[in-house]
This record gives structure tokens, sequence and C-alpha cells, in this order.
């Protein structure tokens, strides 16, 4: 019997997924943009960016300088073409339908941080309470600590 290789290339489908990732955005020179009169538009217009990829969304804030989203995405996505085409499309949607002042953008880059499943509960919880958390650390400080835990994290694995 022949054995053919080019059957073992085929792509292989993914039927259970657990690929949990926190995603950061922030708007243009961290200029703080987002009014929340129109937060939960964009947070409801981002939601069904999220469903219409074949992802689900656990939880998001959208706050004024910057957003928080915890998705699990499907595997056919990467974290970059995810978060692309998120931007990307939440950027035309408040551009369109002026839901800010002046032009709206997104930074050019984005933070996706992964997140196991015993942590979603935890992870959301952290973003729904975006507002109560702002109150007591600015945004700055807030990535900051992101920033140095995750460093913690990958130097450890590093050694």
């Amino acid at each position: 019997m022949f054995f053919n290789l080019f059957n073992l290339l085929n792509e292989m489908k993914i039927e259970y997924k657990n690929l949990y990732t926190h995603f950061i955005f922030i708007t243009l020179n961290r200029f703080p943009v987002i009014p929340e009169k129109n937060r939960e538009r964009i947070e409801k217009y981002i939601t069904g960016i999220v469903n219409n990829n074949d992802s689900k969304l656990y939880a998001i804030y959208a706050n004024q300088e910057h957003i928080h989203l915890l998705v699990s995405r499907s595997p056919k996505l990467s974290e970059e073409e995810l978060a692309t085409i998120i931007s990307d499309s939440s950027e035309r949607f408040i551009n369109e339908n002026k839901l800010c002042e002046g032009r709206f953008k997104w930074q050019e880059s984005a933070s996706a941080f992964s997140v196991s499943k015993s942590d979603v509960d935890k992870v959301c919880k952290y973003i729904l309470n975006q507002p109560k958390h702002h109150s007591k650390i600015t945004f700055a400080e807030e990535y900051e600590s992101f920033m140095k835990f995750y460093q913690k994290t990958l130097q450890y694995q590093i050694r």
C-alpha cells in the first residue's frame, strides 16, 4: 500500500480549545479619548468582532486610554492576527460613528498575555473592576507592573 505523506500535511482540526489571552490595547499617545458615554457601544462592537472570528469574549472594559479584554481565541488565529482584526475594525467603527473627538487610532502595538484556565475568573473580575482599580493606580503604573511581572516570569523560565 502506498503511503501518501501529503495526507499527513492536511490541516489538523482542533475540536477543543483553551487559548485564553488577555489583550491590552492602548490609544495613540495614551490620550484619554474614549468617552464614558460611548464605552458600552465600543465594548459591544468589539464583542461582535471577537464572536465573528470564531472566538469568545469573556470580559471587556474600555477605559479612556486603554481597553482590556479576555478572549478564548480560535486556534486558526494567532494573537497578532486577532489583535489586528480587532484594532482595524474598532478604529473604523469609532471613526465612522464619531464616538470620540477627532480621529481615533490605537497604538501600533498591543499586549497579549496568556491566561491559564484556572485564572480566567480572576482575570475577568480584574477586567470588570477597572473603574475601582484605576481609582487607586494609574494606567502607567498598572502597565509597568504587568511588564515587570511577565518579565520575571520570562526570566525565570529562561534560566
